[in-house]
């Protein structure tokens, strides 16, 4: 779509007009999440992805309302079965889902190949956390379920089944050695140099967040 030589390790695929605007045609999906899409804007503006600015985080917004036009869906889950497919060409998803959608692919055997990158200007690494409610009433049987998790077989086959890494460091014996070697899932340092982690935003910064993504996403 970008000819024989482009490259697609750049957030400059997403969010420059001209670039994104190839690939409109044989779809794109971005994340249906602010707490995703605008961290990556701001990055990409040379700004700080936990910015709490008003004019930051509007600089962010009117940076993705250009590529608007250009988006297909903004959705969460669905771009995992279209990229596999071949419904869609292009999308901002979470790296275990390229994955899972890359394994897909060559499963059905449709001649559809699929590649993902993690942007040289730096991309969000995230966690998936367990947590115990206050005021959770079966709090020995929550403690079991988490341990059950912690087990490394148990680790390592979530990480096989979902290629997403885990933090046991005693799973990685365990784990396919073609997911374990896959810096895709596994970075390297080069790649952890590039990543930032998201901090919590206090109610009134969440909130402008949250209009300013209903503007995106409806396009006004």
């Amino acid at each position: 779509v970008l000819g024989p030589d482009a490259r697609i390790d750049s957030w400059d695929a997403v969010f420059k007009p001209e670039n994104i605007a190839r690939f409109k045609d044989c779809g794109i999906h971005m994340l249906d999440s602010a707490d995703d899409i605008f961290p990556a804007a701001l990055s990409y503006l040379g700004l700080d992805p936990n910015s709490t600015k008003q004019a930051d985080l509007q600089n962010a917004a009117d940076l993705i309302l250009k590529i608007r036009p250009y988006v297909r869906k903004f959705h969460s889950a669905e771009y995992l079965s279209a990229l596999a497919t071949g419904e869609i060409c292009l999308v901002v998803g979470w790296s275990g889902d390229i994955m899972q959608a890359r394994s897909r692919a060559a499963e059905a055997n449709n001649d559809i190949e699929i590649g993902y990158a993690v942007p040289k200007e730096g991309a969000q690494m995230f966690f998936d956390n367990l947590a115990i409610p206050g005021d959770a009433k079966n709090v020995s049987e929550a403690y079991e379920l988490i341990n059950y998790l912690y087990r490394p077989e148990v680790a390592a086959r979530n990480s096989d089944f979902l290629s997403y890494a885990n933090g046991n460091l005693a799973s990685q014996k365990l784990i396919d050695p073609k997911i374990l070697n896959d810096k895709n899932i596994y970075p390297d340092e080069p790649t952890l140099k590039k990543l930032f982690v998201i901090t919590a935003r206090d109610p009134a910064t969440q909130r402008v967040i949250n209009r300013l993504w209903t503007k995106v996403k409806t396009g006004r």
